[in-house]
């Protein structure tokens, strides 16, 4: 995969080395990415070609601002795509995240509950 245009994407955050993760799902959601990758589960070309759907579907009213959230949705339908993990799976986990994250007191750590 090759960098994205600074210019085409102004929102995306960045520091002068390059493009860096604003929040730490965002570098969780990119490590998984690759793990899968190294895993066999799809290949770069597969993967360059869901991010790229998920881009061009956002539009050209998108800044790159939310770059992450497209990014984890191209990794959301490969996994489907590729039945690693179903629709109802993934939807359920993230309620899971959701009902934790509401209840944890602030500065707590998130922690699903068993």
């Amino acid at each position: 995969m090759s960098a994205p245009d600074p210019a085409a994407l102004p929102g995306l955050p960045r520091d002068a080395a390059g493009p860096v993760f604003a929040e730490p799902w965002q570098a969780q959601a990119f490590a998984l990415t690759v793990q899968l990758h190294e895993q066999g589960a799809f290949t770069w070309r597969e993967w360059a070609q869901a991010l790229s759907d998920e881009l061009k579907a956002a539009g050209p009213a998108d800044d790159g601002a939310r770059y992450y959230h497209h990014w984890l949705a191209a990794l959301e339908r490969m996994v489907t795509a590729k039945r690693l993990a179903g629709a109802e799976a993934l939807a359920a986990r993230k309620h899971a995240w959701e009902a934790a994250y509401l209840r944890t007191p602030h500065g707590q750590p998130v922690l699903l509950e068993s």
